[in-house]
């Protein structure tokens, strides 16, 4: 008897769970959604507070900055607490990284972020593996002296260091050749799928390594597999509008860790496209 009341519930419990709607069964995006102010650079060219009141609009709290527009760090971090803004990370010229990374350490901690990194390895015509390497030594560096200030440094993948190398990519070199625990990674999504690799199989493959990522969706269209790092700022569009498969890149993230999630929108229209990319990560499912 007790077994037979074992196997009804299971056939119940079964039953009741598929008949639910997929909506109430699917994975969802949880994290709270930040941005990455390059996206309103104009708009911070004109007027600071005005373009902070806007942020706070949005509803946004969590923030990537890209400098203080002539502002003192100290100033630029009162006017963003004053907007109800948390900042989280910043980016940095990486000559700053590779010449005086105190100097990074103690603008990094006026501006009261968790983490310092840049976006561009500057280079001689097509990134090799003398480059790479010669940057991995700069982030090792640079990873040391801002964790004794409790920082972490981190690099945004921009395209160009896909080029191959080896078996796989001079993207996986610098991995093997940085210290996984001073220097972390930020994923832009766009950077990943315009030279043509994998995002999830990206964050799959790297886990942990990878703290925060910048949601940047491209327009259906544009031709994959260019190693430039440079793309019109025209290319990029509200997120689900574009050729992105979001729902396994989100699923992805989440399950190697990613902490912390910016919309960067370059585009001209970006004001226009932050708030319906902010309804489409609420909406989003897996």
């Amino acid at each position: 008897m007790k077994g037979n009341i074992t196997t009804y519930m299971l056939v119940f419990l079964s039953s009741w769970f598929i008949g639910l709607p997929a909506m109430a069964r699917a994975g969802s995006f949880k994290a709270e959604p930040g941005l990455q102010f390059y996206s309103l650079r104009d708009d911070f060219k004109k007027d600071v507070p005005g373009t902070l009141k806007k942020v706070q609009a949005f509803g946004i709290r969590l923030v990537e900055l890209a400098g203080t527009y002539d502002l003192p760090p100290a100033k630029f971090k009162e006017l963003l607490g004053a907007h109800g803004l948390n900042p989280v990370s910043a980016h940095f010229p990486y000559d700053r990284f590779k010449d005086d990374p105190e100097s990074v350490a103690r603008e990094a901690k006026a501006l009261g972020v968790r983490y310092a990194g840049c976006a561009w390895i500057p280079h001689t015509g097509v990134f090799d593996e003398k480059q790479c390497r010669g940057a991995a030594e700069v982030f090792n560096r640079a990873g040391a002296a801002l964790a004794k200030h409790g920082l972490k440094f981190f690099y945004h993948t921009h395209g160009f260091e896909f080029q191959p190398h080896k078996q796989g990519t001079l993207f996986d070199l610098l991995m093997a050749e940085t210290n996984p625990e001073s220097v972390f990674y930020e994923m832009d999504v766009f950077w990943v799928v315009h030279p043509g690799q994998d995002p999830a199989k990206l964050l799959a493959k790297y886990g942990k390594r990878w703290e925060l990522m910048h949601v940047k969706d491209m327009k259906k269209g544009v031709k994959t597999g260019n190693l430039s790092g440079k793309s019109d700022v025209t290319n990029d569009v509200t997120l689900g509008t574009g050729q992105m498969n979001w729902p396994a890149i989100l699923q992805a993230a989440e399950r190697a860790g990613v902490k912390y999630y910016f919309i960067e929108d370059e585009s001209p229209t970006s004001g226009q496209q932050i708030p319906e990319s902010l309804r489409f990560l609420k909406r989003v499912r897996w």
